[in-house]
């Protein structure tokens, strides 16, 4: 069993920048995929970042200003957001999961509650 409590969600003017957390419990974190997904009001949740033991993936809505990073020593998954756009508020979930495609939020075990992002224009 593996616990997800996301933090680092706010409001932010477009061009900002935040970084969200996401802290999982268990001693077996580093065996996991961990993702990132995204709601908006009215939209489906949409893939935002994975990141694998040893690859990164992204969604081409955020390639380039987003990044996903994790420290297994302390079961912490990261998402450093940059040029934020109002397009990107959404409540942002971590996800932990082993399963492909990592793209795909079915394929995942575990979730977060959620953390709230919004962007100002």
């Amino acid at each position: 069993q593996v616990q997800l409590v996301e933090s680092g969600g706010g409001l932010v003017q477009a061009g900002g920048s935040l970084r969200l957390s996401c802290a999982a419990s268990g001693r077996t974190f580093s065996s996991y995929t961990m993702g990132w997904f995204r709601q908006a009001p009215g939209k489906e949740r949409e893939f935002v970042a994975a990141i694998s033991w040893s690859s990164t993936y992204y969604a081409d809505s955020v390639k380039g200003r987003f990044t996903i990073s994790r420290d297994n020593a302390k079961n912490t998954v990261f998402l450093q957001m940059n040029s934020l756009k109002p397009e990107d508020t959404a409540v942002y979930s971590c996800a932990a999961g082993t399963r492909r495609p990592y793209t795909i939020a079915t394929m995942y075990d575990y979730w977060g509650q959620g953390t709230q992002v919004t962007v100002s224009s």
